[in-house]
């Protein structure tokens, strides 16, 4: 998977992976942050939650711009990871007001404009060498995969922290208690009864003061998220000494321009126009599924919060914690190996990974009670765990195709892709059949609630969709880009990213007045309208990358 590739390739993997954790670790939890802190319903913490998620790629198009213009892409770079920085450091600041975490959020969205969009163009910029052209699509899903990497510990570190600082002042977690403090506190006292009977639960006491009880546990809980902010920013510092040390391995447009130093190469203008009419009808599509995909952090968060089982038996369990769920990968590999390694030393650590793995796991197996407590953010940890880990066996896939003459092109990958989505929320969908709505709910915790497996089994076929479509649209976007536009059409795929994450605030929108499976219904609607799309204008798509 990793063979032949340039090694400007590595550094771009680990700088984006540490980026990439510390900002997972934040979007695992802000929304529940904003909520918490600020007391705000669904539907405002939903759009500010998507006005964030837009200018975060939006602003990639002012990067661009400006490492196009001055084609100094690595000093761009550099810029947007010291902004980012000193965004979560904001962040990580307890007892902030809300104006002040909007500027931090917005410091945040501004370095990662500078950052995420010209890295992914350094990416296809090594891949114009036309003896590594061949390996472009793999380049990406390699590096997409280094994106989740740091994603798969992301929500783990944040709650952990969260739930450490409870800890140290004698509390524990329960989802149901934010909401429920913050209605207390501002005077309505109709679940008292609920209050309280979770207040002896967080605490191991009787309560006698609830309005004591609720200010110090909201103290606390939002705290221990501004905490986990401060993960986020530590891991910036990694990125940022990985970056600095080693750019020197990413390509220089400014130094070695292929038609000379700071020239790119010419293209006749009928083709870039035929190629940027085609980017730009991809992005229309890329719209669509980030509105629906991005709902992990969103709706389908809320869902993981309000609807789905608090407490899983101990099968389950093993893949809620990391341990479990890297002890579960493992032996997989293991096997792998052990089948199929190419010397006698893989297929011997093929051995004993697939024996001592099972082993370690059953340990942990034999430790968990008959009942365990899960957090909504956990769920957010399955969708970059299933990139990792099925990124290698979709690059088998299309490279064991592409032997044969049968890979499908760039834009159907994409097309494939919108129908996978939609079949994820259909998964949605049948799970919410009969649930209360949010609106009946009425900010008390529900009565009904549905099997962990519903979330696990959406987020498995939503990643597997997100494969055949996020890093074949990356590596589209390298490929069709005229020269002169490289980094700007970089942006501009994020910048349909954008506007899909602006239109995230329609799912808490619909959250807050229709039924549950109405929400979902949308987006299934939303995507295969989009499938429909793209495969009308399939042949004119393929066309630009011919």
């Amino acid at each position: 998977m990793l063979a032949g590739h340039p090694r400007g390739l590595y550094i771009a993997f680990f700088a984006n992976m540490g980026e990439r954790f510390g900002f997972y670790t934040m979007m695992a939890i802000l929304v529940l942050f904003l909520q918490a802190k600020y007391n705000l319903p669904e539907n405002k913490a939903g759009l500010i939650y998507s006005v964030f998620y837009f200018l975060i790629y939006a602003l990639a198009l002012v990067g661009g711009l400006i490492a196009d213009r001055t084609q100094k892409y690595r000093a761009t770079i550099l810029a947007g990871i010291v902004v980012m920085f000193c965004g979560y450091v904001i962040m990580a600041v307890p007892g902030m007001g809300l104006p002040v975490a909007l500027l931090g959020l917005l410091c945040i969205a501004l370095g990662n404009g500078l950052f995420k969009g010209n890295l992914q163009a350094l990416v296809g910029q090594m891949y114009d060498d036309p003896s590594y052209a061949h390996l472009r699509d793999t380049a990406f899903s390699v590096f997409y995969m280094g994106i989740n990497i740091g994603a798969v510990f992301a929500p783990n570190a944040a709650r952990a922290v969260r739930t450490w600082y409870l800890g140290t002042h004698g509390l524990k977690y329960d989802a149901d208690l934010p909401s429920l403090c913050n209605r207390f506190l501002d005077g309505d006292t109709s679940k008292t009864d609920a209050l309280a009977s979770l207040a002896v639960k967080a605490t191991g006491a009787p309560v006698t003061d609830l309005r004591a009880f609720a200010q110090n546990y909201m103290e606390v809980f939002t705290t221990g998220y501004n905490y986990a902010f401060g993960i986020a920013a530590c891991a910036m510092l990694v990125s940022l000494t990985v970056y600095v040390f080693f750019k020197h391995w990413l390509p220089d447009r400014k130094s070695q321009g292929k038609a000379g130093a700071g020239e790119v190469p010419a293209m006749p203008k009928e083709q870039e126009r035929q190629r940027l009419v085609a980017l730009g009808l991809v992005f229309v599509v890329v719209i669509f599924f980030w509105m629906a995909f991005h709902q992990n952090g969103l709706t389908m968060t809320y869902f993981a919060r309000d609807y789905t089982v608090k407490a899983i038996g101990k099968l389950s369990y093993l893949a809620f914690d990391i341990r479990g769920l890297l002890l579960i990968a493992s032996t997989i590999a293991g096997l792998v190996f052990l089948v199929r390694g190419p010397s006698p030393l893989r297929r011997g650590l093929g051995a004993v990974l697939a024996l001592g793995c099972p082993a370690l796991a059953f340990w942990l197996y034999s430790g968990y009670g008959e009942r365990n407590p899960i957090e909504p953010e956990a769920f957010q940890q399955f969708n970059p765990y299933f990139v990792v880990f099925l990124t290698p066996v979709v690059i088998a896939i299309f490279g064991a195709l592409r032997a044969k003459g049968k890979e499908p092109s760039t834009p159907r990958k994409i097309g494939i892709g919108m129908i996978l989505a939609a079949l994820g929320f259909v998964i949605m969908l049948a799970s919410s059949t009969g649930l209360p709505s949010p609106a009946e709910l009425a900010g008390q915790p529900s009565g009904v609630r549905v099997s962990e497996h519903w979330l696990i089994s959406t987020y498995l076929v939503l990643t597997v969709a997100e494969l055949f479509l996020s890093p074949m649209g990356l590596s589209f976007v390298s490929k069709v880009a005229p020269p002169r536009f490289q980094g700007l059409m970089q942006g501009g795929w994020l910048g349909a990213t954008a506007l899909g994450n602006q239109l995230l605030f329609v799912g808490s929108s619909l959250w807050m007045v229709f039924p549950v499976w109405a929400v979902w219904l949308v987006f299934v609607v939303c995507c295969l309208v989009s499938a429909t799309f793209i495969f009308s204008i399939l042949k004119r798509l393929e066309k630009a990358t011919a």
